[in-house]
């Protein structure tokens, strides 16, 4: 597994580039690997995404999917973007990392890497951290391995990572990683201090 701790304070130190619908990205490369690190929401409009709901990611899907309509609204707009820097011939594999609302974005890239670069399928990995429900629904155990290599990384507690509620029908995919002790206020366990110090202790 890579650098957790180091891909989180990348994450959170890297400088910034707004795009499409109110998205936050950087890129880098190491080599024949391409980094995408996706921003926390920083704005109104993230959180006015953040409170929208329920969408169909493609047109004529064989295997139904369906999932958050604000996230994939804000995807979608940095698509063109996302295209230019995964279609260099020399990229060979692809590290997507976001936190919080920039996590959700990562899960939304992770999967549209998968689907449309099939070619590059198994170089793939992606790390959300404090990532909020993403799919609606009950997807299909096909539909489900688009992201058995991206990784929910959740402080215990984190109050984002049980937003949209259960009861709306909105689920993680992806492996979990619990990470943390419990005792934060679920506000603080979200908080970036929080993440930095028990993937410290769980490096280090």
């Amino acid at each position: 597994m890579d650098d957790l701790y180091s891909l989180f304070k990348e994450c959170i130190e890297t400088e910034y580039t707004t795009v499409g619908l109110g998205a936050d990205l950087a890129f880098r490369r190491e080599a024949n690997t391409l980094y995408i690190f996706f921003e926390c929401s920083d704005g109104v409009v993230d959180w006015m995404n953040n409170l929208s709901f329920l969408a169909v990611p493609y047109r004529d899907m064989e295997d139904v999917w369906r999932c958050h309509g604000g996230f994939l609204r804000v995807f979608k707009s940095i698509t063109t973007v996302i295209e230019n820097a995964i279609s260099e011939p020399s990229v060979k594999e692809i590290i997507m990392v976001g936190y919080s609302h920039g996590a959700a974005l990562a899960l939304l890239c992770h999967e549209y890497v998968w689907f449309n670069y099939p070619d590059i399928r198994e170089n793939i990995r992606g790390y959300g951290y404090g990532c909020p429900r993403v799919i609606h629904g009950s997807p299909s155990a096909d539909t489900r391995r688009r992201w058995k290599n991206f990784t929910l990384v959740q402080h215990r507690g984190d109050i984002v990572t049980h937003l949209p509620p259960l009861l709306l029908g909105y689920t993680h995919v992806g492996k979990k990683l619990r990470i943390g002790k419990r005792g934060l206020s679920s506000i603080d366990a979200h908080r970036p201090k929080a993440y930095l110090d028990a993937l410290y202790n769980l490096t280090f």
